[in-house]
């Protein structure tokens, strides 16, 4: 194991042959937070080498995905680029007499003989530390002399891993407990290479709300999807630092640069921790709530759909004032499309045309005709400025309505201005829609009620 004092090195070594998973995005995270919090690197080996399956669209994707998360990293290596790194090790390993060449029937072309390279087990029980689960023991009996190479040009994972890890210095590999059997070939190897033994945590999985593995079943599993609903990179990292660790405190909301100072391998948990949206979307919006006013409105801006801004009195300066509105109802920006396609915003667009029935007020035991309170309610309007706020409307219409009956005034003036049973108090109503055109609405929903 390296001795204590040794400059930290991790590393993440995703498979370009897939969409980055969230299990996989939260692996690296550790990664990264480990390194930079012990003042190590942190670095990205891409494992290309399946020919057949990697794609550099994959790695694009993954690149893009680490970098958006907010990740850096101090090197980035291809083990498609480094072919001529491993047969020294081999033929090394061969003269040492720790492997040895064996001609063997090929499994991918029957009836043909192929030479391959197999390591010389000395079956023996290994024993490591793990950093999360403690001392770990596993006999390598059973393994035999697996294969290191297809041949001596075609080195096989376990191999090329164990190669790199001590090329690149990495000091820990810290990853899921799926690769705890891994570990028992690697170390072999390791030892028959005399090759320094890294420090090994072994991350607990992902799981679904139904304590199985998290797949596509359970939802969306790929970095990308949550990017594309709109969840911000900063919920991401914080909630996925959070599964499976724990800082001691009762914080849950950090910044990148907290999780960085406050991360502590010790604080990973053993058992495998729930994947819950519900909680994520929590996560976003306590994120989203850091926004700046701006910085909100152009996330607005953005996933308001064409169809919202087609409709007749789309302004930016009515999304504006419909910004906070929005805000109180959005955990993620997702949201905000999904509202407005359901008609949720149309009142602030588009002048609605609710019928006569539904401008009556319905919880008092005498129904009262509303157009009275209506018609004097447009005549409040027009003493008040365009350009007015929520509270200069209330000011202006308070009295009047408890003169009245609160809900015989406001509830009329309210489906008269959103067209809408359910809707924004109508003060913050007429701030949104500007006085002349809430006086144009009350008139508007007169004439309905006069023509009934």
């Amino acid at each position: 194991m390296f001795t204590h004092g040794k400059k930290v090195v991790t590393r993440m070594a995703p498979s370009p042959t897939g969409h980055l998973h969230v299990g996989t995005a939260r692996t690296a995270l550790y990664n990264y937070l480990y390194a930079k919090n012990k003042g190590g690197d942190f670095i990205v080996r891409c494992e290309d080498t399946d020919k057949e399956r990697s794609t550099a669209a994959f790695e694009e994707e993954i690149i893009a995905g680490l970098t958006w998360l907010g990740m850096s990293w101090d090197a980035y290596y291809r083990q498609s680029e480094r072919s001529e790194v491993y047969r020294p090790y081999l033929e090394q390993a061969i003269a040492d007499g720790a492997a040895y060449r064996s001609k063997e029937d090929s499994t991918r072309e029957p009836g043909t003989e192929i030479e391959v390279v197999r390591l010389k087990n000395p079956n023996k029980t290994i024993t490591f530390e793990d950093e999360i689960r403690g001392e770990v023991t596993m006999d390598t009996t059973d393994l035999g002399d697996f294969v290191i190479a297809r041949a001596i040009d075609d080195p096989l994972f376990h191999f090329v891993n164990v190669v790199d890890d001590h090329e690149m210095g990495v000091t820990h590999i810290i990853r899921g407990e799926d690769h705890i059997p891994n570990t028992p070939r690697q170390i072999l190897i390791q030892e028959a290479l005399g090759f320094e033994r890294p420090t090994y945590a072994h991350l607990p999985l992902l799981l679904a709300p139904d304590r199985s593995k998290l797949s596509k079943r359970h939802g969306p599993v790929s970095l990308t999807q949550y990017a594309e609903k709109g969840y911000m990179p900063g919920a991401i990292t914080n909630y996925l630092a959070l599964l499976g660790w724990n800082p001691g405190t009762d914080q849950e909301v950090f910044t990148l640069d907290e999780l960085v100072s406050e991360f502590d391998i010790a604080g990973v948990q053993k058992g495998g921790a729930i994947f819950d949206i519900e909680k994520l979307r929590w996560m976003n919006r306590e994120h989203m709530s850091r926004l700046s006013d701006d910085e909100f409105r152009i996330m607005v801006t953005d996933r308001m759909p064409d169809t919202q801004k087609a409709l007749p009195q789309y302004t930016g300066a009515r999304l504006e004032k419909l910004a906070p509105i929005i805000r109180e109802r959005v955990s993620v920006a997702y949201d905000i499309a999904q509202e407005a396609e359901k008609g949720e915003y149309d009142f602030a667009f588009a002048a609605p045309k609710p019928p006569a029935e539904m401008l009556m007020w319905k919880k008092d035991e005498h129904v009262r005709d509303p157009l009275p309170r209506l018609q004097k309610v447009a005549e409040i309007l027009s003493t008040i400025p365009d350009a007015c706020t929520a509270d200069d409307a209330k000011n202006a219409l308070w009295n009047y309505a408890e003169e009245i009956g609160k809900g015989e005034v406001l509830w009329p003036l309210r489906v008269a201005l959103s067209g809408r049973e359910r809707s924004p108090d109508p003060f913050t109503l007429i701030h949104i829609l500007g006085s002349a055109e809430s006086y144009k609405r009350v008139q508007s929903a007169c004439d309905t009620i006069l023509s009934a």
